[in-house]
């Protein structure tokens, strides 16, 4: 690992990495089951680089976990087995299709029928199986305006749950820590960054992602707006006819809701020349779980979702 730079030297990507590094060994030493989601996305990538960079030379302390919809991209599978068998972390990987399977959820039907939002039973199920106290997301502020509501530290109660009306104050940066049993803590490392903030971090940490974040020909289909993968968890409608695109996805989840955008860039320096000249966010041009109503996001957000 680099050693630190002089503070006169300190760059905004370093001063997002000593901010985001700190959160992390401090919940470290005030938690003692912590866990950290990784779901091979770009995101989640960085999260695990500094959570490396925090804890070297030793191991990362704590396991990562993945709320595994059973609906995921394939290169993105591979890539999250292959990564956390390179840091010999320990993977925890929580089913939707158990939980649907124990009659916990009900899988959806209908045209925009998915399991994303199933995944908040299976990964409350998962914290209290587990008994863990924090869990690291990759969440990031300005990605969805219900997510800009965010502490850094984000109290959820013994049911999971989150209200932006009871958070804590993080003044000075100092974080509450302070839990009951059953509740927990969400905390968002990452909170800061901008989506080009983590482009520029993966550019210079020259950080592996998985390859679908890249120019790629892949058969595709539009719904309302969003060009969505052909695959066998989708129902296409006859007026729905599939087409070869060249796309690539500025985020990944579940197949039936993520979206790809037409795009050439296959190299980091190029997606990061798109992402600086587009004015729509990730989520808000990509994610049709987030355009069922104007609260979508924090809804499930209350009810226990990332």
């Amino acid at each position: 690992m680099p050693s630190p730079r002089p503070d006169y030297l300190l760059s905004q990507l370093d001063v997002l990495e000593t901010e985001s590094i700190h959160i992390m060994r401090e919940v470290a030493a005030e938690f003692e089951r912590p866990v950290l989601l990784f779901s091979g996305g770009k995101d989640s990538v960085v999260m695990l680089a500094l959570a490396e960079r925090a804890f070297w030379p030793a191991r990362i302390p704590f396991p990562v976990m993945h709320v595994d919809t059973g609906h995921n991209f394939p290169e993105v599978l591979e890539f999250r087995d292959r990564r956390v068998d390179e840091l010999g972390a320990r993977l925890i990987v929580a089913s939707v299709q158990e939980s649907i399977d124990a009659g916990r959820v009900a899988e959806e039907t209908g045209r925009w029928a998915s399991r994303n939002r199933l995944q908040t039973t299976t990964l409350l199920d998962a914290i209290t199986d587990n008994r863990f106290d924090a869990v690291f997301g990759g969440a990031r502020r300005d990605e969805e305006k219900a997510r800009a509501k965010e502490r850094v530290f984000s109290f959820r109660d013994e049911f999971g749950q989150w209200d932006p009306k009871t958070q804590r104050p993080e003044l000075w940066n100092i974080y509450n820590t302070r839990i009951r049993r059953g509740e927990h803590i969400r905390v968002f490392p990452l909170s800061n960054w901008t989506e080009l903030d983590v482009w520029h971090y993966i550019a210079r940490e020259q950080l592996e992602i998985p390859s679908i974040y890249f120019a790629h020909s892949r058969r595709v289909f539009e719904r309302d707006g969003i060009l969505l993968a052909e695959s066998e968890y989708v129902t296409r409608l006859p007026e729905e006819p599939v087409l070869d695109a060249r796309v690539r996805y500025r985020t990944v989840g579940d197949m039936t809701c993520t979206g790809a955008v037409e795009s050439t860039a296959s190299t980091v320096d190029e997606v990061i020349v798109e992402i600086a000249a587009t004015r729509i966010t990730e989520r808000g041009q990509t994610r049709a779980d987030d355009r069922t109503s104007e609260a979508a996001m924090e809804d499930r957000k209350r009810e226990g979702y990332f």
